[in-house]
């Protein structure tokens, strides 16, 4: 990833790499074939023209030491479709004798910042689908918002809800549609008329950028025929105010419930108080960042007289006056939120 120079502002040497990088699209829709690299901006990736499986594509290949990626030209995305095709071919397994495993990782990524500093992302583990293990099975197919909400972070605090099993297969064609509305995006592979993974909640603060095409190191990634059709953007904007009033209804695959939020901001940091039907004036405390929030509070279960406490988190995004996101009280409920601001 290389460094922006300290001599000009950081959002004046963006404006420049956005233009240069992506140029303004002169309709809604973009092909490209991808039978050669001229399409592309490498960030910190090798891109050469490359037939792979009958098929003229591009190969890109990552440096074991830095990650990146490689932009298509003349691509500035909000909000619509973008379709292609991806193989994968594995050229060394990382790891230690005895320890290898190589499940593959190649993917999309969107609303990309052209440095590649952050941007949203899908990607495919291929070798993962066929696996004995029903664990590995589930991580498949995955969502992350890099650098920030990566794969570990959100497979550890939001278990099963950014990745899933997909029907995939090493060193085989893929085809794959991502559409983004919104702060939501659906991933489908192969043609299905139902998503993969849905991700209602996207968690980047950028909602614009790049498209580029991911891979990793010690693999061979293939890229061919891709079509982008951009839709009229959703009307949501970033930093919204979280602090004042709030109710909140919660429903869960177990329980459910509804209870009155108080929140006060002092710049990224969030503190308040939660009341409802898990528990009463319970402290909450956590952060925000441009509109994103992220709550934790110990919630109160059970029979009143002897409640059990368990951690209660709530991360999202405020809109205005009104906020949604997903919910999990640990070992009881999962789920979403939804709030409106009280007068």
């Amino acid at each position: 990833m290389f460094l922006l120079k300290q001599s000009a502002s950081r959002p004046a040497l963006l404006a420049i790499l956005i233009t240069g990088a992506f140029g303004l699209p002169t309709s809604n829709a973009q092909t490209f074939a991808l039978t050669d690299a001229a399409a592309l901006v490498p960030v910190n990736v090798k891109v050469a023209a490359a037939e792979y499986k009958g098929r003229k594509a591009v190969l890109i290949t990552s440096d074991p030491s830095q990650g990146g990626f490689a932009l298509l030209k003349g691509v500035d995305f909000q909000d619509g479709t973008i379709e292609g095709e991806i193989a994968l071919k594995i050229a060394a397994s990382p790891g230690p004798p005895g320890m290898r495993r190589s499940p593959g990782f190649v993917g999309i990524a969107f609303r990309a910042q052209p440095d590649a500093s952050h941007y949203e992302l899908f990607y495919l583990r291929p070798g993962n689908s066929t696996s004995d293990d029903q664990s590995m099975r589930n991580h498949s197919a995955q969502y992350s918002y890099e650098p920030d909400q990566g794969w570990l972070k959100l497979r550890r605090q939001w278990p099963w809800v950014y990745e899933t099993w997909a029907d995939l297969k090493m060193e085989t064609w893929t085809r794959i549609k991502i559409e983004v509305k919104g702060r939501a995006a659906k991933l489908f592979v192969n043609g299905s008329e139902q998503p993969s993974l849905v991700v209602d909640g996207l968690k980047g603060d950028d909602l614009r950028g790049g498209i580029a095409l991911w891979s990793y190191p010690n693999q061979e990634a293939y890229f061919s025929n891709f079509h982008i059709v951009s839709s009229p953007p959703v009307p949501v904007k970033n930093g919204s105010e979280a602090a004042g009033s709030w109710q909140v209804t919660a429903v869960g695959d177990a329980i459910g419930f509804e209870g009155a939020l108080q929140l006060k901001r002092d710049g990224n940091k969030l503190t308040g108080d939660w009341s409802g039907a898990s528990g009463k004036a319970r402290p909450v405390t956590g952060t925000w960042r441009n509109g994103y929030i992220e709550l934790s509070f110990d919630a109160e279960l059970g029979n009143p007289a002897n409640p059990i406490i368990a951690p209660a988190i709530i991360a999202g995004w405020i809109d205005g006056d009104a906020g949604s996101g997903r919910m999990r009280v640990v070992d009881r409920t999962d789920g979403r939120w939804t709030a409106v601001r009280k007068p």
